[in-house]
């Protein structure tokens, strides 16, 4: 080994210009890969932010405007939700539905404590379950709970960064709890700090249910209604739900029952299934740009390798002649195309690395204003340890397929044609 080795070494010494113009492409190719496919994992991942606050399994349905008449009635017609639609979803479907909420939200509020005042809050209704379904994570208090539900308790929890203003910078959340606030005309408890972030703008403050539902004068009708589901593993099971659901809801509302259009649902399960599929297709056409690019790093270490072997001809039918067997060329050839590759590819992939830290502190720090949100461009815009050793593979790969052409070349050549080469 510590032969092949200084043979190696020996053949890229006397080409130093050569082998180091050669092994560029090759650094430049997997280079080119590590940033595409960082790159595409922070746009990926940009996407997927707006997601991670929510359970994966969870349908909400939203009333919608009818698209055909039925029964007399004309089509255009605006479907609504109502109490007894939430108590027949948590009713029923035992077998797949496991809890079910809803929530209402008004805007427009101003909340005050002592001297603070912020403007532009929401006010939302909700149930217990909302903080399950959309992983709320409290950092002082508690959430909404049942008796809070069942007393209609004027009782609030904030987001921290709220907290943060009305303690004017201080992070001492517990130290609200039990204060009062005034949201618009109202007064209300604080019973806990809720995690938020801050890219979101999330203005959300949440009160029992209702409570909001008395405020509001709302009367029996329901802006949404949100559960969490299991058993349906497939895209394919869950449209088959949703259809069976919208079939229920259009029969109570006096629908058509197969209208799509008078309730829409958005599932989290098979939005994740689409991200994940839009993941794959992004990250398959990534690899093939990157792989193309490589294609010209593998051609010009063929191509050296091939000028080598021409170059140690001579060389080649002494080994020959003296008894050296063709697998002992054809393996000197092949390692040193993989030593190339792997040495130049290796430098290319730390620094396509470097690029990824780079790229993440700066162009994965700006945002854009998306709807009123600011989203970020990136988000974590690097590669995982996979990525690293599908690289690892593939540079052994192409190192291979360089040099064995050349290697087969080398291995075919005759002693006493070798000895008469120039």
């Amino acid at each position: 080994m510590h032969d092949l080795f200084t043979e190696i070494w020996e053949s890229v010494r006397r080409n130093k210009l050569r082998t180091t113009l050669t092994g560029f492409s090759v650094a430049w190719g997997i280079f080119m890969i590590i940033v595409l496919l960082g790159a595409g994992n922070g746009l990926m991942n940009s996407f997927n932010q707006d997601s991670e606050g929510f359970a994966s399994n969870t349908m909400t349905i939203y009333p919608s405007v009818t698209s055909k008449p039925y029964q007399g009635l004309r089509k255009g017609r605006y479907m609504k939700l109502n109490g007894q639609d939430l108590e027949f979803l948590s009713r029923h479907f035992p077998d797949i539905i496991d809890q079910v909420t809803t929530s209402v939200s008004r805007g427009g509020f101003t909340i005050s404590y002592k001297k603070k005042n912020i403007t532009g809050m929401n006010l939302d209704g909700t149930f217990p379950g909302h903080a399950t379904m959309n992983h709320i994570r409290m950092l002082a208090g508690r959430f909404i709970n049942n008796l809070d539900i069942a007393g209609k308790r004027k009782v609030i929890v904030l987001t921290h960064l709220t907290a943060k203003n009305l303690l004017e910078g201080g992070t001492d959340y517990s130290s609200l709890l039990g204060k009062r606030v005034k949201v618009g005309n109202l007064v209300f408890t604080i019973i806990g700090v809720r995690h938020s972030e801050e890219n979101r703008n999330d203005r959300e403050l949440f009160i029992p249910f209702t409570t909001a539902k008395t405020i509001f004068g709302m009367g029996n009708d329901l802006d949404e209604i949100s559960f969490t589901f299991h058993g349906l593993e497939s895209e394919e099971e869950n449209e088959e739900f949703e259809k069976r659901i919208k079939q229920i809801l259009n029969s109570r509302h006096n629908a058509a029952p197969d209208d799509e259009s008078s309730f829409f649902i958005w599932n989290q399960f098979t939005q994740n299934l689409q991200m994940e599929k839009g993941h794959n297709i992004l990250n398959t056409g990534l690899w093939i740009v990157g792989l193309f690019t490589l294609l010209g790093g593998v051609v010009g270490v063929s191509n050296i390798m091939l000028i080598t072997v021409k170059e140690r001809t001579h060389e080649f039918g002494i080994r020959k002649a003296i008894g050296a067997k063709p697998w002992s060329i054809t393996k000197l050839i092949i390692a040193e195309s993989i030593g190339i590759t792997g040495l130049f590819g290796y430098l290319g992939m730390v620094l396509g690395m470097i690029a990824c830290i780079v790229m993440d502190q700066t162009i994965g720090q700006e945002s854009m204003d998306v709807f009123g949100q600011s989203i970020r461009l990136l988000v974590n815009p690097t590669v995982g340890f996979s990525e690293a050793i599908k690289s690892t593979v593939l540079l052994v790969v192409a190192g291979t397929v360089a040099g064995l052409f050349p290697a087969l070349k080398a291995a075919r050549v005759r002693p006493i044609e070798a000895l008469r080469a120039d």
